[in-house]
């Protein structure tokens, strides 16, 4: 019996450890929202300064003295080279679904520092929380005692938007959890707004509730002091940082010592919507930060039960959809998706679940950003993807916009009081909103959120049956390539958003629409089989010459199994495909060589076997495990290189889930 409980628990470490991604763009660290996001955009953590997903620095950084030597595990110290300062050697990287794990050998220490981030999509009361775990593990690696001090730091440029604005930081206690907080002098709430900026109002949080950590405010002058010396020197503070120093240990053989840092952000108010300032939605059950940080710190040994739970059951998932390589790709997109967007409390409690467009506007609630993540929440949460679509019909129900089709977008994020985006996609937005009511409504398995909306729904289908099929001159989704007349795959999504709508019409029992607007989606497939055909595969137009494209948009008749299209159409584009392919993934159409991972994904998802969809997936899996850009997944990049072209950080790479979605309405 013991034979087996040994080799069970070897084979259990072996999968977790195959469970994880080892090599990324850049490593989550602190995943939650549009501005409380750190990353390390290096492949050993201690040899750059942490940063913001848009790449300014957000410095934290580690250092601990191992009996009188000192070592950096995490970070860079500003200024000049501290020659007394030995880096740390990193053994080991492994980012999971919510967590990012390193390991370190201190000299005759060994260091373990995981950055937890517990967005459960599942459960709104953790994913809606700004706050992370940071867990540090010390163990003696020679089997001798050694003496050893640790400082953790952040800097105060987490809470503003220019290294000019100057932060006030202040000490504070909540029963057992003590704290600093750090937030801009004179802010102004939601007082910014734009692509490439940062918070500059509310307050960042460090703390903790174990009594063995001191927390104060220091400067990089501090820092320099205790890299050369091992001792904490009261000194002048040349840049306000955030400090918790652990009190000194005696490291024994045999013996760990754990301890955790809680850091969060409270930004008061998340985003203005038509007027009105919002609550982020974790204040419902919480109040204030104070609060969120005692519970935090209570439930911190269930909240890390909870997560590797649910990092292991969505590898193993994932990995039955498409294989091991798969999985990592989802691992890789998972909290990137979803810390593009912020949980918001409207008005009676509605749940609301912006996103903001990152580096590609900086639009907020877009549609069309909305429509490649959607298969990640439509697996964990579908209440989420409703977040981000009902606002948009709202907008169009309560007559603030007059046109026949959705807006693109309700404006520049954090303010959603209308579109600000200059020009409209008609069918791009139009096929979208009916094809998301479908799924969210094929995922709940209901279809109350269809009847809802269904006056909105009708105005959309007739809009895409006037003007959907041969599309005029306009922009699609993929908008940096230009406008596009008679758009092959726009007009695939418009079929499909007319199928769909029949099939709603027909669950909740409209026969005489199901009727009417299944036989205009079968007519308008088989003549799109007849105009769009080139032989071995399908155009980029109507117009031919010899193009071709990605037609991604088919995936929504194979999962909402809408029959329009057979088989062949299926089979003569994925063969396609694959001729076409470079080393870094599927270019987006004949016009480039240049592609959207997410579209890639999607693409191979129309494969009818194991085999194709990972041949089409394999070249997207290295491009994000080898890229030489090191940046948050960028979705917009070079086949032939691997490099990004533009657009990092954002919520679409939740598309890569759009096979293990497959897999699971299917196996249901």
């Amino acid at each position: 019996m013991k034979k087996l409980l040994l080799s069970l628990l070897a084979v259990q470490i072996v999968f977790w450890a195959s469970a994880q991604v080892k090599r990324m763009p850049a490593y989550p660290l602190v995943t939650h929202d549009p501005y409380f996001s750190v990353w390390s955009a290096t492949d050993a953590l201690n040899t750059s300064t942490t940063v913001h997903w848009t790449g300014k620095h957000h410095s934290m950084m580690g250092i601990i003295s191992v009996d009188g030597k000192t070592y950096k595990f995490l970070g860079d110290i500003p200024g000049d080279t501290v020659h007394a300062i030995l880096n740390a050697k990193q053994l080991s990287v492994g980012v999971t679904a919510t967590q990012t794990n390193y390991k370190f050998s201190c000299g005759p220490v060994s260091l373990e520092l995981n950055f937890l981030s517990p967005m459960i999509a599942s459960d709104l009361d953790l994913v809606s929380r700004p706050l992370s775990y940071v867990d540090i593990t010390l163990r003696s690696a020679d089997g001798k005692s050694h003496l050893t001090e640790l400082l953790f730091s952040v800097s105060g440029d987490l809470s503003k938007n220019e290294k000019t604005q100057q932060i006030n930081i202040e000490a504070g206690k909540k029963d057992n959890i003590q704290f600093l907080k750090a937030g801009v002098v004179g802010q102004k709430v939601l007082g910014r707004q734009g692509d490439d900026v940062r918070i500059d109002w509310g307050h960042l949080y460090l703390g903790s509730g174990s009594p063995s950590i001191n927390f104060k405010e220091m400067g990089i002058d501090q820092l320099r002091l205790f890299a050369e010396t091992g001792e904490l020197v009261a000194h002048g503070i040349a840049e306000p940082t955030l400090l918790s120093a652990f009190s000194r240990k005696t490291i024994a053989p045999g013996k760990t010592v754990k301890s955790t840092i809680l850091l969060a952000y409270d930004d008061i108010k998340s985003i203005q919507y038509f007027g009105n300032d919002l609550d982020p939605w974790w204040k419902k059950n919480h109040g204030n930060m104070e609060n969120l940080m005692k519970k935090a710190s209570a439930e911190h040994n269930a909240v890390l039960a909870k997560c590797n739970a649910f990092d292991k059951k969505m590898y193993a998932d994932a990995t039955a959809a498409g294989g091991k390589e798969y999985a990592e790709l989802c691992i890789a997109a998972y909290r990137q998706s979803l810390a593009a967007h912020k949980l918001v409390r409207g008005e009676n409690n509605a749940l609301l679940f912006p996103q903001k467009e990152n580096f590609s506007n900086g639009s907020i609630w877009t549609v069309d950003v909305t429509y490649p993540s959607a298969p990640l929440t439509l697996i964990y949460n579908p209440a989420l993807l409703k977040g981000m679509v009902e606002p948009l019909m709202q907008y169009s129900e309560s007559g603030k916009w007059t046109k026949a089709f959705p807006a693109h977008d309700l404006g520049t994020y954090p303010l959603a009081n209308g579109q600000t985006y200059p020009t409209d996609m008609p069918v791009e937005e139009a096929g979208n909103m009916i094809l998301l009511t479908a799924a969210i409504c094929t995922a709940e398995k209901k279809y109350d959120f269809a009847q809802q909306h269904w006056s909105m729904l009708t105005q959309w289908v007739d809009f895409l049956v006037k003007d959907g099929l041969d599309p005029a001159n306009q922009l699609c989704t993929d908008d940096f390539a230009g406008r596009l007349a008679r758009n092959v795959n726009l007009s695939m999504k418009a079929i499909t958003g007319i199928g769909a709508y029949a099939q709603m019409a027909l669950k909740l029992g409209k026969k005489k629409e199901a009727e009417q607007f299944g036989s205009i989606a079968r007519q308008y497939a088989t003549k799109w089989m007849e105009m769009a055909d080139e032989g071995d595969h399908y155009a980029l137009t109507f117009d031919k010459n010899g193009t071709w494209s990605q037609k991604y948009n088919l995936v929504w008749d194979k999962l909402l199994s809408l029959h329009l299209f057979p088989s062949s159409v299926y089979e003569k584009e994925v063969k396609y495909y694959i001729k076409k392919q470079n080393e870094y993934g599927l270019p987006l159409d004949s016009r480039r060589s240049y592609t959207k991972s997410d579209w890639v994904m999607w693409s191979a998802a129309l494969a009818n076997n194991k085999d194709d969809f990972r041949t089409l997936m394999l070249p997207i899996h290295k491009y994000i495990t080898q890229t030489p850009s090191r940046v948050p997944i960028c979705d917009w990049h070079e086949t032939t290189n691997g490099k990004k072209i533009n657009m990092q950080a954002r919520s679409v790479v939740g598309g890569y889930f759009i096979k293990l979605l497959e897999y699971q309405w299917t196996k249901k």
